[in-house]
């Protein structure tokens, strides 16, 4: 399964979250300027359990080495698919828990789970001489996260049968629990590192992403985070959106509504809609013209369903705007 998006629309812009993803970036970008020192430098930067439990290789890196790689090995990668997969995973669920935490709370969040998923991997694979690296354990914790704080959203999942793609909306906590289901089934049946892919560390950073929210949740937000907030707040509401039409009896016509911003109400916009009906799923382009108030309704000329006269009905949009 391949998640494409997700239908909660954050409030603010994910400044932390875009930051973490850049960072991966560069320093992936740093390590294909490796060439052939490629695997000393990710084994010096990479965590690799053996240097903490075997003596006669510890005895080789100093106290700060040892340290370093707690934090550095969720941001290396071991290919462009491995740290395409993974950036693009934060991406979607990134965004949503940075706008309910706010910047700073889940700047810590992040590095936390991806030391704790660090730390799981370390216990079941104590002697394993392999360096691991991604930011897949700290995204875990993310999901986590999501898992708790939007179990109602829905995914837009990509399914690719055999050469057909099939894109499905499926729930976040079925999504999570299948993705966290598959992550324990893996580490069970192997020696918890199976293909290079930690898999205790992706069950450990989700744990603690599931606990981290639910402690989080007791704690008052304090000023800081209210002041990031005002700073972050974002003028325009997602580009794609989902939109779930409705008809009535034998209506042709299709009925739904388009959320915007106050500031693209004033100065319009461009949004990607997918109109899902059923098993129906198409995507179009709307334009929105600048000057529309509260309850202004779009008309999308042949967007409807079939009609018995074989004319196709018309999508009518209602404009609600949100701060």
């Amino acid at each position: 399964m391949i998640p494409l998006r997700d239908t909660i629309t954050s409030k603010n812009y994910p400044l932390v979250n875009n930051a973490i993803i850049g960072v991966n970036i560069v320093v992936f970008l740093i390590q294909l300027l490796q060439g052939s020192n490629l695997y000393n430098f990710d084994y010096l930067y990479g965590l690799v359990p053996a240097r903490y439990s075997m003596p006669n290789i510890s005895s080789g890196f100093t106290l700060t080495e040892q340290i370093i790689p707690f934090i550095s090995f969720m941001f290396l990668h071991g290919g462009f698919l491995h740290i395409l997969g993974n950036m693009w995973t934060l991406y979607i669920f990134g965004d949503n828990v940075e706008d309910r935490m706010g910047p700073f709370r889940y700047l810590v969040f992040y590095i936390a789970c991806g030391f704790l998923s660090g730390l799981t991997h370390l216990f079941f694979n104590y002697y394993s001489n392999f360096p691991t690296i991604g930011a897949s354990g700290a995204i875990a914790g993310v999901m986590g996260a999501y898992f708790i704080l939007y179990p109602n959203a829905k995914i837009l999942t990509l399914i690719p049968i055999i050469i057909i793609p099939w894109i499905v909306e499926i729930p976040a906590f079925i999504f999570l629990i299948f993705w966290f289901l598959l992550q324990f089934l893996n580490a069970a049946g192997s020696s918890g590192q199976a293909g290079g892919i930690a898999w205790w560390a992706h069950i450990g950073g989700f744990i603690f992403g599931v606990i981290w929210i639910k402690i989080a949740a007791l704690m008052p937000e304090t000023g800081l985070t209210g002041m990031t907030r005002h700073l972050t707040g974002k003028k325009k509401s997602d580009r794609l959106q989902v939109i779930r039409p409705v008809s009535t009896g034998n209506d042709s016509n299709f009925y739904g509504i388009l959320r915007i911003t106050p500031y693209e109400a004033a100065m319009g916009t461009q949004k990607i809609v997918s109109i899902s009906h059923g098993f129906n799923k198409k995507i179009y382009k709307v334009v929105v013209p600048s000057g529309v108030s509260e309850g202004s309704v779009l008309r999308l000329r042949g967007f409807g369903q079939q009609a018995e006269d074989s004319i196709k009905g018309d999508l009518f949009l209602k404009m609600v705007i949100e701060e």
